[in-house]
Formats: C-alpha cells, structure tokens, sequence
C-alpha cells in the first residue's frame, strides 16, 4: 500500500487510523490492519471502493446482502469477459487481413471496423453468438465454398437483371431460392433463424452504401440487385 492511498481511504472514511504519535502521525491498530485486509481482499474481487464501504460497515454481517452484492459483481464481470471475447475475435479477425503484404489498406481496414459496429447494432449478443457457432460449423473450406459460389449467384443475379430478365421470371426464381438456401446455412434453425435474416435485411436496407463499399461491385448495382431478388421472391 502506498501512503497515498491509504490517505484517500481516510479522507473517504474507508479506512481510518485509530490512534495519532504524540507527532501527529497515523498509527494503524491490529482492529484497522483487519479491516485494509478486508478492504483489499474484496477489492481483488473487482468492487469499487464505496460497495467494499458498504460491506465493511454493515451488509458483512447479512449474508443475503453480501450474495446479491457478489452476484451484481459476477454479472457485470461476465459481460466484461464477454465483451473482451468479441474483441479477441474482431482483432484475430483484422489480423488476418494484414498478415501478409497484399492485405487491405488503412482504409479498408476502417471500413471493416465500421461494418462490425454496424453488424453488432442490430443482432443481438445471442444472435451474434449463434451466427457464429453457424460459420464456426461451415469451418474454413465450407465458408470458402460458400463465398464462390455467392460470388457465381451475384454474377448470374446482375446479369438476368441487367439484360431485362423479368423478376418474375423462372430463372430469377431459381436464383433466389438458391440465394435463399446458401444464406440459410448461416442462420440458426426455426424462428431464431427467421429473426436473424430479418435483422439482416434492416441492416442491409438501412446500410446498404456502407456495406457495398466493402463488395467487389459498385453499391448501385448491389442495391438494384437485392431490390430485383425481392420481386422475384415475392412473385413466388
């Protein structure tokens, strides 16, 4: 302990000396060493200095007290470890995109921090978890398949709307419940899943500049071609 903390525990009335030297100097007894023990332990345990005054000065003899305290503490230190686990992820993440030289450049890399904040502002944390069990189970070669064969349905997408194929027509609807089933196997299964896809739409719908910039084709033709796999899905 340094003086000057054991000052400011005085001047907050956590801990203060019982007995002065002729001096003028602070001398702690055995009954105030107990109580920095106190102070310190359940300070190890993460709580601020004003619940550990609390504690001390009464809910240490109520134990229904003390377990909602710990429990209010566990909580806030599982949203904490959890928190530090989505950031793990996103620079484990980032750092495989800047492995090697040929990695994106300063900008993409901000644009890649912009569409996560993005995308945990509209899932859930639960829903964040359960999309990445999905990918987790797809594994590296799965998710590889899924990009190409995404890639080969926007391609075939852009050219049936842009050479005048009807939304309604027989090849878009094929399109889209091919569209429809790759983008099913990221989603969870029943009305979880449904939700997911919902929330994925708004995103979409209400980011969609943003999220084309980071595509290999302009924003506008991304745009016009999820507006043209709308009408082909609602055509039936």
């Amino acid at each position: 302990m340094t003086v000057r903390a054991l000052y400011h525990y005085d001047e907050i009335g956590l801990l203060s000396a019982s007995e002065r030297t002729p001096a003028g100097h602070r001398r702690y007894t055995e009954h105030d060493l107990r109580r920095l023990y106190r102070v310190r332990a359940l300070r190890a345990l993460g709580l601020s200095l004003e619940e550990i005054a609390g504690v001390l000065d009464g809910a240490a003899d109520d134990p229904g007290s003390m377990r909602d305290l710990l429990t209010a503490q566990l909580r806030r230190l599982d949203e904490h470890a959890e928190l530090i686990g989505v950031l793990r992820q996103r620079i484990r993440g980032l750092l495989r995109q800047t492995g090697d030289s040929s990695g994106p450049d300063p900008d993409r890399l901000m644009t890649t921090l912009e569409l996560m904040s993005v995308f945990e502002t509209y899932f859930t944390a639960e829903q964040r978890e359960r999309l990445a069990e999905r990918r987790d189970a797809l594994g590296g070669e799965g998710l590889e398949a899924a990009k190409r064969e995404w890639t080969g349905l926007v391609e075939e997408g852009l050219r049936l709307m842009e050479t005048g194929v009807p939304a309604d027509d027989e090849r878009a609807r094929d399109l889209v419940r091919r569209w429809d089933a790759l983008a099913g196997g990221f989603h969870p299964d029943g009305p979880e899943g449904e939700r997911t896809r919902a929330a994925a739409r708004r995103m979409w719908r209400d980011n969609s500049a943003e999220i084309g910039r980071s595509l290999p084709w302009p924003a506008e033709r991304m745009a016009g071609l999820v507006a043209y796999l709308d009408q082909a899905r609602e055509s039936g």
